[in-house]
């Protein structure tokens, strides 16, 4: 028996047979052409043709790994159309008459060596990133077939690496784990696996070699440690541990239908977030009790004009509908920042984290924001809808937004369209700012929902999506947890509810903590709510 050492991307236990990914080579040789225009051209349309595929991967991300997962290949589509990277490309063709593969070859391997300088994890997997669009690119130049993956039977797939395209194509019937040789525990291919719900063990180095293809295996993804061709004891002790993972998910599954309530009789609200109406069959078969963020952004994105009303409407109404009486809190479009849509035509902004996005942009483009009003207004017939607003800092945009609310339901009341003039108003707490003057803004509302991801980082002041600075993000910070306190209080003196949807919700280590400040709801990823239902009934408030 061998056994390997990598870095565990994901829990869990796989048994099988080791199989490599082998890719199909692809040739991005030099050659000399006459007519440029004819290289620009078939350069444009292997553009077009990727950024349709990119949508399609976008999608089943989206079904299969969720939303997180799936805007991985929005950054790709960005990197796609990023002006540099297009430039560098028709440039070398036009001045060095060359064919367009080698142009994608050649920008691409300009720019992964200028990263590569850098000793910058986010930066590097930028790289990893232009090199999977560079790929795909070369092969749709070339007319190379995708790289495929068949098994009969579910194995465990081994690889240098894989990129986020690869990753998602694979049929996850057939996959028991994924091992590969390079890759970090922060990659999109890491983040793919973990929302995938497959064990997963990287860097694991060259050690993984080829000579172990078709070797039984076990893969540990707790520990990171790959046994290969384990004895007869080794199988033994791993089959009973995956066997009691098993059983632990078995239980979680009888807790379906059960309220979420403490051993001394606190009950809590758990909740579901989601990102399509597709999500609701995630929602309905993990038993959330309603859904705490329904983000509109998907109507937005990946689009080349703004979605109608009654595109917006349908979309609505059939979550609603499909709930079946359960509360449905819909935040509106919080595009900008790392939410682009080009037809928005938005400047671009040095720090876009910190300029116009989520409500600045409904409270400067008010014609937007009263079509998705319409929109949901016309969908609370159908329903148990809420309607919340994000990025609030002030009490203010509340009253302005209660104004644009006020001439909406003027206009449907004018038209006979049925709506629920009762719907319920809350807004995101997420800036330092709204979380401080709370107390003013919860006269203002029905409800606060606070968004502990870009609360975190505007607390601390730190880009949660640079993985360089992962050692000094402290989701748990004092500061963080005590804004979250002074919100909860303020919510409760003034007689509305308050509820948690980003990440920390389905923290366990802080449920209680949560508990014990008087959070009414938890809305968390579908897969979260059974083991944070469970966490909740196994806390005693009383001691």
């Amino acid at each position: 028996m061998t056994v390997l050492n990598g870095k565990g991307v994901l829990d869990g236990i796989a048994i099988g047979k080791i199989v490599f990914y082998q890719r199909k080579g692809q040739e991005a040789v030099k050659r000399h052409v006459e007519n440029t225009e004819e290289e620009l051209r078939r350069y444009q349309d292997a553009k077009e043709q990727e950024a349709a595929d990119l949508k399609k991967l976008y999608e089943k991300a989206l079904h299969e790994a969720g939303e997180k997962s799936a805007k991985i290949f929005e950054i790709h589509q960005m990197i796609l159309e990023d002006i540099d990277f297009c430039d560098a490309i028709t440039d070398t063709i036009k001045s060095e008459r060359v064919n367009a593969e080698y142009a994608v070859k050649k920008a691409c391997d300009t720019y992964i060596q200028t990263i590569s300088a850098i000793d910058d994890p986010y930066l590097k997997e930028r790289a990893a990133d232009i090199r999977d669009i560079s790929q795909k690119l070369i092969g749709i130049l070339t007319n190379s077939e995708s790289d495929t993956f068949t098994s009969e039977e579910p194995v465990i797939i081994a690889a240098d690496d894989l990129t986020p395209s690869e990753t998602v194509q694979l049929d996850k019937s057939k996959i028991l784990a994924f091992i590969t040789i390079n890759g970090s525990v922060n990659s999109h291919t890491a983040i793919l696996a973990r929302s995938m719900n497959i064990p997963a063990v990287v860097a694991v180095g060259e050690e993984l070699g080829l000579k172990y293809n078709g070797n039984n295996a076990i893969v540990d993804g707790a520990s990171g440690r790959i046994y290969i061709a384990p004895d007869a004891e080794t199988v033994r002790l791993f089959s009973e541990r995956r066997e009691a993972k098993k059983a632990e998910q078995e239980q979680l599954h009888s807790l379906k239908g059960k309220k979420s309530v403490t051993m001394d009789g606190k009950e809590i609200n758990i909740y579901a977030n989601i990102g399509r109406p597709e999500d609701v069959e995630a929602v309905l078969r993990n038993d959330a009790e309603g859904i705490g963020l329904f983000r509109s952004e998907f109507l937005y994105l990946g689009r080349e004009t703004y979605p109608t009303e009654e595109e917006q409407f349908q979309a609505y109404r059939s979550v609603a509908e499909n709930m079946q009486g359960k509360q449905v809190i819909i935040r509106t479009l919080d595009i900008g920042a790392d939410k682009q849509a080009d037809y928005f035509e938005m400047p671009k902004e040095a720090n876009p984290a910190m300029g116009c996005r989520a409500i600045r942009i409904c409270l400067t483009r008010q014609d937007i924001f009263k079509t998705q009003l319409r929109a949901l207004y016309r969908a609370s017939a159908f329903g148990n809808i809420a309607i919340m607003f994000p990025m609030i800092i002030s009490v203010g945009e509340v009253r302005a937004i209660k104004q644009i609310i006020h001439a909406v339901q003027l206009e449907l009341s004018g038209e006979g369209a049925a709506y629920n003039p009762e719907t319920k108003l809350g807004i995101m707490v997420e800036t330092p700012a709204a979380a401080l003057i709370s107390d003013e803004l919860a006269k203002e509302v029905d409800f606060f929902s606070i968004g502990t991801n870009d609360l975190t980082q505007y607390t601390l002041a730190i880009d949660r999506q640079n993985p360089s600075l992962e050692h000094f993000y402290d989701a748990h910070h004092k500061a963080v947890l005590t804004l979250i306190r002074i919100t909860a209080e303020n919510a409760h003196k003034n007689g509305i509810f308050v509820g948690i949807c980003g990440e920390l919700g389905a923290d366990l280590s802080l449920t209680e903590t949560f508990l014990r400040m008087g959070i009414d709801e938890l809305s968390v990823s579908a897969p979260c709510v059974l083991p944070l239902r469970k966490k909740v009934m196994e806390t005693r408030m009383d001691r």
